[in-house]
């Protein structure tokens, strides 16, 4: 059975920003790395999140990769790249490693993670938010009837 995707509740305008939430078993296992000013084009899931720092009341835009239809599609410019701490707080950072290299198991990259324009390590995070500033709001993708 598949999810019908519907269209975000997202104003419209010249450009959008997106907040997607990336991380979980889905980045780990398979994630690429993201980094600023990337164009980016993800299929996507609307969850719900307890940590309330999408700034979205829990409802939030989680990438997808594996085995399930996305309801949304993204498309555009990264813009902005946090980490998600423990407490819920989310910290800026310069890029987003892929899954592999989080694991540690990429060998031309370490997995850490750098503080936004200082370059100084941070400790390691699991949980992402990626602002995409989208050309136009998010569609449901033709794939899902």
């Amino acid at each position: 059975m598949s999810r019908r995707r519907q269209s975000s509740q997202l104003p419209a305008g010249p450009a959008v920003d997106v907040v997607v939430h990336l991380g979980g078993w889905e980045h780990s296992c398979c994630g690429d790395a993201v980094e600023r000013d990337q164009l980016v084009e993800w299929g996507c899931l609307r969850t719900t999140g307890d940590d309330g720092a999408s700034g979205t009341g829990g409802l939030r835009l989680t990438r997808t990769h594996h085995h399930l239809e996305p309801e949304v599609d993204v498309r555009g410019r990264v813009v902005d790249l946090l980490v998600v701490r423990a407490s819920g707080e989310p910290e800026p950072v310069h890029r987003v490693p892929s899954g592999r290299a989080l694991r540690g198991f990429d060998p031309d990259d370490d997995g850490h993670l750098e503080q936004l324009w200082t370059g100084v390590d941070l400790p390691s995070g699991e949980e992402f938010f990626v602002v995409v500033r989208s050309p136009v709001r998010p569609a449901p993708s033709p794939q899902v009837k």
